[in-house]
């Protein structure tokens, strides 16, 4: 009888101030890795705190650090990212901790809302109903952008957000994006000048790692590119 499998799991405990525990977990088939950290809490340490919800890549809240590199933990499986057996998970970068693998996620939704990513209509209730070419240039880009759910893993992965504290970061930008390709939408300029300063779309070095750790498979890196040109050209106009 072949003996069990055991997986060396190092957990971030505490909060900013914490360190890591070490813990033994049963390897099983198909293990994700909110499978190894719900055992933990079940089986092993119930004051472990994280963050899930839907467990089906849907939600975004089980995000977490794991082997270094953000990712959703019921997405990832163990046999992809455990290194001979060892995993070392921690709580999303750039972000204050809460206790554990929970993260305070305010600093995230005020950069949206300072750069205004809420739909500003342009029609009232006596106007007719848009009609949208979905094969049109700005639909496309708009469609391309859209499917972000808010996870913060650009958010964690984005080494500018680390340097500079008042960057408005990859998440935010996508949806300005998404805003001022949509016909429908009245607040295009006044974005454009949300994010036009060095906290916004110009502080992007394109390192990609937005693009390349998406768990939606979204392109950041593009979507601010096209702002970037989007303010060139607004400005060369005189309107920004």
């Amino acid at each position: 009888m072949a003996s069990e499998q055991i997986l060396e799991v190092q957990v971030w405990r505490g909060d900013e101030m914490g360190k890591h525990a070490s813990y033994q977990v049963p390897r099983a088939e198909n293990q994700t890795v909110l499978d190894v950290v719900t055992y933990i809490q079940r089986k092993i340490d119930p004051t472990l705190t994280y963050r899930f919800s839907c467990r089906v890549g849907m939600c975004g809240s089980c995000a977490m650090t794991v082997n270094g590199v953000p990712r959703w933990t019921c997405r990832t499986h163990v046999s992809r990212v455990a290194d001979e057996g060892r995993l070392r998970i921690e709580p999303l970068r750039n972000l204050p901790i809460v206790k554990d693998l929970s993260v305070e996620m305010t600093p995230f939704f005020e950069k949206q809302k300072r750069v205004g990513v809420a739909f500003q209509p342009s029609a009232n209730r006596k106007t007719d109903f848009a009609v949208i070419n979905p094969q049109s240039q700005k639909r496309r880009a708009a469609d391309a952008a859209i499917e972000c759910i808010g996870c913060a893993v650009c958010f964690a992965s984005c080494d500018v957000v680390t340097w500079n504290p008042e960057y408005a970061g990859p998440a935010a930008l996508n949806r300005v994006w998404t805003l001022i390709n949509d016909v429908r939408d009245s607040g295009g300029t006044e974005r454009l000048a949300a994010i036009a300063g060095d906290a916004g779309c110009h502080a992007c070095h394109s390192h990609q790692s937005c693009t390349e750790r998406c768990p939606k498979h979204l392109a950041p890196t593009a979507s601010i590119a096209g702002l970037k040109r989007a303010c060139a050209s607004t400005t060369i106009r005189g309107k920004l």
